[in-house]
């Protein structure tokens, strides 16, 4: 008899069972992965050198303003899907997902600009820049947005790493010269991340190097390890350092 009342609301006229759908959730999503599926080697501490005058901080402030009103959340389809404001003077925008290119959106004039997310994960870091041009160039790239998680409610909520919280981190350094991966030229006081931890656009200082503007990532930049752009042979002198990051 208690299997009888346990099924009765979900028989239906046909005599079939339908069990109900699970609600989608943000707590049962999977972890969100490191983009880079290989093997990453150990990366001791050796001590280095630092560039002897500190780097300053990045100035983004005459770029187009990040994309707002960013609603939305985890739909009942087991999609994050969301709405933001148009930028005037915007020509397209870009959608990441933990430092990865999630969408791609031009605007034509559609009554409403969405970014949906068919896979998403467990406290993932959803952004979005404006631009000025549809040709991804660095000069037309505009400021990126906040971070946006989503909450208890499976809806999505701005997320920053509170200022004054300290990082006990591997400091590495690299010299490339091309884009970043958020697509701004590299260069002094642009640093890569693991987005998953650190959403772009984070700043903080490095001891003995300056301040950071995170916007890249790398193969081998996981969990507790950041990497700081210097130029030449600065960035071999660099080495690998444990120091303690302060979030400004």
């Amino acid at each position: 008899m208690r299997l009888a009342r346990f099924l009765a609301p979900a028989v239906l006229a046909a005599g079939l069972v339908v069990a109900p759908a699970p609600a989608a959730s943000a707590a049962t999503l999977p972890a969100c992965q490191h983009f880079y599926p290989g093997p990453i080697p150990d990366r001791p501490v050796t001590g280095g050198q630092g560039p002897g005058t500190l780097v300053g901080a990045v100035d983004v402030s005459t770029r187009l303003p990040a994309p707002g009103s960013v609603s939305g959340g985890l739909g009942a389809d087991g999609k994050v899907t969301f709405t933001f404001a148009r930028v005037a003077g915007a020509k397209a925008y870009r959608a990441f997902r933990n430092g990865q290119a999630l969408q791609w959106i031009s605007d034509w004039g559609q009554p409403t600009l969405t970014v949906t997310d068919a896979s998403p994960c467990q406290n993932a870091n959803y952004q979005l820049y404006a631009m000025t041009a549809e040709d991804n160039s660095p000069g037309s790239l505009g400021q990126i947005s906040t971070a946006y998680r989503l909450d208890a409610g499976n809806r999505l909520a701005p997320y920053r790493i509170p200022a004054g919280t300290t990082l006990n981190y591997r400091v590495t350094s690299y010299n490339d010269v091309a884009q970043t991966a958020l697509g701004y030229s590299a260069g002094p006081g642009f640093c890569a991340v693991d987005a998953r931890i650190i959403p772009w656009g984070t700043r903080f200082s490095v001891p003995g190097y300056g301040e950071c503007y995170a916007a890249d990532i790398g193969s081998w930049i996981k969990d507790d390890i950041v990497d700081v752009w210097l130029p030449g042979s600065q960035a071999d002198a660099w080495g690998v350092q444990r120091l303690t990051l302060t979030v400004h």
